[in-house]
């Protein structure tokens, strides 16, 4: 038998930040994103020689150790081994469980586009295939958030556990106490199309460490400065208009917000940009992109453009210029899924 899963990696459409504490925890955190059809893998091979061996040959990664060993979180593949330690300690009872993990991903870490968060809801839904195991969305995205932020103490916020598992266009509230709430939106099929026709991404090729610029974030709200916590106030509130704007259609309002919120989140901290980031959005923007934005914490990664369809030609004949690769993405209407093959 394999078990065999992926989950979507998403594009941050507005309010990504607010999702992080502390500022949640006080203030509440409100998100619209939007799975793409880029995914994380993973593939499960049982085995009965009393070894658990993770793969990741996308990263050059790779770890091997008996089953019935200790095994500390750690690098090589820290993720690969937090997973298994929850899982073994929470759903088997502290039993081993023999086995082979490969999994692979259609981004590189640091994109922006939320991997290690993705990867960890793809390792965990294969598990629930394996072991045929209860949980349902808010289980599993509320269980990859504590193993990856409290088990493997990674910083960074929750949307992107949720976006991979749930999938499609959602907007995300995060309250105190870790309470969530994920409302789908029913986007009209033309708005879908009109935005995918619309959309520009390019991938900058800079891996960047999202918990080092997420961190700077943290320190500047505990050191209460004025100017972070205004930024994600902004944030925020782009995040409800961003999501009435697009439930319209009305797309010259949602890019003058995605500019608004660009401007915002380059406050949170001084890594967030560069003048290499700097200059590849205003030539875009030059081309005639209507807005841009950096998916995810900043620093590198992946940059998101709204564009007028009319304009996307000379946009990306702009952007190929630069170092780096132009890519288009369409939307995916389901979250993680898992399969056996017998």
């Amino acid at each position: 038998m394999i078990i065999r899963s992926r989950a979507p990696l998403r594009l941050g459409l507005a309010g990504g930040g607010t999702d992080v504490s502390p500022y949640c925890d006080e203030h509440g955190g409100a998100v619209l994103n939007a799975t793409i059809d880029l995914y994380a893998y993973t593939i499960i091979e049982p085995a009965e020689d009393g070894r658990v061996c993770f793969a990741a040959p996308d990263i050059g990664g790779s770890f091997e150790a008996p089953a019935d060993a200790p095994m500390p979180i750690g690098d090589p593949l820290i993720l690969h081994r937090a997973v298994y330690r929850r899982i073994v300690r929470q759903f088997n009872g502290g039993r081993p469980l023999p086995c082979r993990i490969t999994t692979f991903c259609d981004a590189p870490p640091g994109s922006g586009l939320g991997t290690s968060s993705t990867m960890v809801v793809s390792l965990l839904k294969a598990f629930v295939e394996w072991l045929n195991l209860p949980l349902g969305e808010y289980e599993i995205a509320s269980l990859a958030f504590e193993i990856e932020r409290i088990d493997a103490a990674l910083g960074g916020g929750r949307q992107d556990q949720y976006a991979a598992t749930f999938g499609g266009v959602n907007f995300m509230e995060f309250h105190p106490n870790e309470r969530v709430i994920v409302n789908p939106l029913r986007i009209k099929n033309w708005i879908i199309s009109e935005l995918e026709t619309s959309l520009v991404l390019f991938d900058s090729g800079v891996s960047r460490s999202s918990a080092r610029i997420i961190k700077q974030q943290t320190d500047n709200l505990t050191h209460h400065s004025g100017t972070t916590m205004e930024a994600l106030h902004a944030m925020k509130e782009d995040a409800f208009s961003m999501k009435e704007f697009l439930l319209k259609g009305d797309f010259d309002s949602l890019a003058g917000c995605m500019r608004r919120s660009w401007n915002a989140k380059k406050r949170l901290a001084d890594s967030v940009s560069n003048s290499s980031i700097d200059h590849v959005v205003e030539s875009a923007l030059d081309a005639g992109a209507r807005a841009g934005k950096i998916s995810g914490a900043g620093g590198g990664g992946f940059i998101t453009f709204l564009v007028d369809p009319k304009r996307r030609v000379d946009v990306i004949r702009a952007l190929s210029r630069h170092e780096g690769r132009v890519m288009t993405c369409h939307f995916t209407r389901h979250g993680t899924e898992g399969w056996k093959i017998l």
